[in-house]
């Protein structure tokens, strides 16, 4: 099969208005493979347009990792579960299914430094840019200090509204750095306005029971033991169901002595809702 070369040019001239560098790119060797018959007009046709798609699907991809903030990349495949034999990785794939981003609701990675909370943390929010969910990835430290300076400029409102447009929210290291006084107070305006609107995935090294401590002043204290926690760890109630609102995952040795913490944490909360 032989094309004439002035439609060859028009073919050009279309991809190039059209904005797809990549189609062009391939057309020659397109356009060879059809000469010699080892495909015809149909397939050439689809293989351009997927050459196209998958340069423009990885521009996405890329554009979006550093709207999110994802300045270094993890993935589920490149995480060692044999290092963390405890850990359920069915539970973690899971999770990359991202219907808990669907369903607003807050994952809890817990466990002590170098255990790959971070990791894991990343890998679903590398996902969820895959699925095409917006993302917002932060330190506490630095969550807290965007939302101070917001307040010292009058910009509170606005600021925690542009953090609660993401579909996940993640915040590492809660427990890593002191916060800053008032910065509890500030981070817990955040979650309110996010609560049951928009996932979050929050990674600490400490136990839900010292997250009073990790927050520091008494106000944030008190929202730790009632508000705060019962927002980021209850069971809330739905049409047809009754789902929980988190998950919480717990890597190994640091934590498990304090899991009757926990549950007295919890049974205070639910009594707090009670009351």
């Amino acid at each position: 099969m032989t094309m004439h070369a002035s439609t060859i040019d028009s073919i050009r001239k279309s991809l190039v208005g059209l904005r797809m560098p990549r189609a062009l790119e391939a057309l020659d060797a397109t356009l060879r493979r059809i000469e010699q018959g080892e495909i015809d007009g149909i397939q050439a046709f689809d293989e351009l347009l997927v050459e196209e798609l998958t340069l423009r699907e990885s521009r996405r991809i890329k554009a979006a990792l550093m709207m999110a903030r994802l300045t270094t990349i993890k993935t589920l495949a490149g995480f060692d579960f044999a290092f963390q034999p405890s850990l359920d990785k069915n539970r973690i794939m899971a999770l990359a299914e991202l219907k808990f981003i669907e369903r607003a609701e807050v994952v809890h990675l817990l466990g002590p430094p170098g255990t790959g909370k971070s990791h894991l943390a990343t890998a679903l929010a590398v996902e969820a840019v895959k699925a095409a969910k917006s993302v917002y990835f932060s330190t506490l430290a630095d969550i807290i200090a965007s939302l101070a300076k917001a307040e010292r400029e009058g910009q509170l409102r606005e600021r925690i509204r542009y953090l609660c447009r993401a579909s996940l929210l993640v915040v590492d290291e809660i427990g890593y750095l002191p916060v800053v006084p008032g910065g509890g107070n500030l981070f817990f305006q955040l979650v309110n306005a996010r609560y049951e609107k928009g996932a979050m995935i929050l990674t600490s090294n400490r136990g839900f029971a010292e997250w009073g401590e990790v927050f520091g002043d008494p106000v944030s204290q008190q929202h730790c033991s009632t508000d705060f926690f019962t927002m980021l760890s209850s069971c809330r109630s739905k049409d047809r169901a009754t789902d929980c609102a988190s998950t919480l995952i717990l890597f190994p040795s640091m934590f498990a002595p304090k899991r009757s913490s926990i549950r007295r944490h919890r049974r205070k909360s639910v009594a707090a809702q009670q009351d």
